[in-house]
């Protein structure tokens, strides 16, 4: 072989083995990438493109709670089960099994999913729905939210409708009664 091809197989070889070395370090630099970017996504994003689906959550104090996922919000979800809602913050919300694969960013919520735990216990209160308020140790207020607070429900309970303060940090679930 003429001292001119041996020259350009060698420059051949060496211009593949750079192009392998920089398309591995290129595979290193954009998992790397996707790992810093994957840390950004939230489980509300996770649940949001969820809706729809069946999942599971297992919830401090209450178990497990199975239903199709109606609604997401940053706050909270709603299940709707076969024989009641449940209204879930996702602070106590210990893991989710059925989730989608997908995850939708913020920016594509709808401004509905931007309301707070606050805006849906102000609805059950308006329209009087009965329900038990589970907290994260196990303990259950049951009746008609009255009033919303800043972190807040006001509940009466018993015959002499005294008012039950729950306060959003420990709420574990709001589960509907019919």
């Amino acid at each position: 072989m003429p001292w001119e091809q041996e020259l350009f197989a060698l420059l051949d070889d060496l211009e593949q083995q750079a192009d392998a070395l920089y398309a591995a370090d290129r595979e290193l630099e954009l998992l790397d990438r996707t790992r810093s970017e994957y840390q950004q996504v939230t489980l509300a994003a996770r649940l949001q493109a969820s809706v729809g689906r069946e999942v599971g959550l297992d919830v401090r104090g209450v178990g497990g709670v199975t239903g199709l996922l109606d609604r997401a919000a940053a706050q909270w979800c709603l299940i709707r089960a076969a024989d009641q809602d449940w209204v879930v913050p996702l602070a106590a919300v210990r893991s989710v099994t059925g989730a989608s694969d997908r995850a939708v960013p913020e920016v594509a919520w709808s401004p509905l999913a931007r309301l707070g735990l606050s805006s849906v216990l102000r609805r059950l209160a308006d329209a009087g729905e009965r329900c038990v308020l589970h907290d994260v140790d196990g303990g259950r207020v049951d009746g008609v939210p009255r009033r919303v607070g800043a972190d807040f429900v006001e509940v009466p309970v018993g015959e002499d409708q005294r008012a039950v303060l729950v306060a959003f940090a420990t709420l574990a679930a709001v589960q509907s009664r019919d």
